[in-house]
């Protein structure tokens, strides 16, 4: 260090010492955090799939997301267990995949998760029986028509929130983890929602939110209890895709496609136990979190409050 440096740093009071030691670390800590970032979107090689087993399981696997990840881990070699409730879509989607990619084997499996939970865990265990299947994606969700009070959440709407996005995603998980624990090895993907672990609250989508949030705390501990098992369990959370979910026909600069989103996803598959794939979507997190917590929770409620008022009137033109 400059000698002519350390003489004009002595002359100087304890505050302005102390000012400088505290800037130099922000200084430092930001930029190892701007390193660690550009290092996990750009330069961190991904996990090699294969060697988890060589069957995926995707449920909810028919439209947007799952069907991304299921042409995804064809493409990286996988065969496929594709679960969903439409027989016609399932059949379409598996024709889609093996027209590209004609060594793919791909098993259907039919189960509608607001039904009868049993009967479709009991049909996946059937056709999973003896097959390696290393890699889970638990996709399937249900979401609100639209925005709307806690009040006017009906019967059938909350039962089939949790129904699908907790027993569903359960289930499977357990149906499948002991194939894994068996072999030492496999990756268990649950798609969570930035509703319920970027945003500080979730107006409108209270319930959603919520069963979000209990995916994102079952995949932590079954991280921390399987991570010495082989088995990397990760929650990933995805803002906004361009999917039927989400009413979004386009993709744009912070909205992937669903083939955009499934691309990153699996970059990140069996790394860190909760992810936000996408780098666009990281950025909308970073300024989430430095904002105060009463301008995010207003500007969500407004934006859904405005989405609600949409929502009803497409309900009523359709009644007409």
């Amino acid at each position: 260090m400059d000698v002519s440096f350390l003489k004009i740093i002595k002359t100087q009071p304890l505050w302005v010492i102390v000012i400088l030691i505290i800037g130099s670390t922000s200084l430092l800590k930001i930029s190892i955090l701007n390193l660690r970032w550009i290092y996990l979107y750009f330069l961190r090689p991904p996990k090699k799939i294969k060697k988890y087993g060589s069957w995926a399981l995707v449920t909810g696997s028919t439209d947007g997301i799952g069907k991304a990840f299921a042409f995804e881990l064809a493409k990286k070699g996988l065969n496929l267990i594709l679960v969903g409730r439409n027989p016609k879509k399932l059949e379409d989607v598996t024709n889609e995949i093996q027209s590209k990619f004609s060594k793919t084997r791909i098993k259907n499996v039919v189960f509608d998760f607001s039904g009868n939970i049993s009967e479709g865990i009991k049909k996946i265990s059937d056709v999973i029986e003896g097959l390696d299947v290393g890699v889970l994606i638990n996709n399937v969700g249900s979401v609100y028509p639209y925005p709307r009070f806690f009040h006017e959440v009906d019967d059938e709407l909350l039962k089939n929130l949790i129904r699908i996005n907790v027993e569903g995603t359960t289930k499977v998980t357990q149906l499948v983890l002991h194939g894994m624990l068996k072999r030492k090895k496999g990756a268990i993907v649950n798609i969570g929602s930035g509703a319920a672990s970027v945003t500080p609250s979730a107006p409108l989508y209270a319930v959603y939110a919520a069963t979000k949030a209990y995916i994102y705390q079952f995949s932590r501990s079954l991280y921390v209890e399987y991570k010495n098992s082989g088995i990397d369990v990760q929650c990933q959370v995805p803002l906004y895709v361009a999917t039927k979910m989400t009413y979004i026909k386009r993709p744009s600069f912070f909205v992937p496609s669903a083939t955009g989103y499934a691309k990153a996803g699996l970059q990140w598959l069996g790394h860190e136990p909760r992810c936000t794939p996408y780098w666009r979507h990281s950025l909308i997190c970073g300024l989430v979190h430095i904002l105060p917590e009463f301008t995010v929770d207003s500007y969500r409620f407004n934006l859904c409050l405005k989405m609600r008022k949409r929502g009803q009137l497409k309900n009523l033109q359709k009644k007409e």
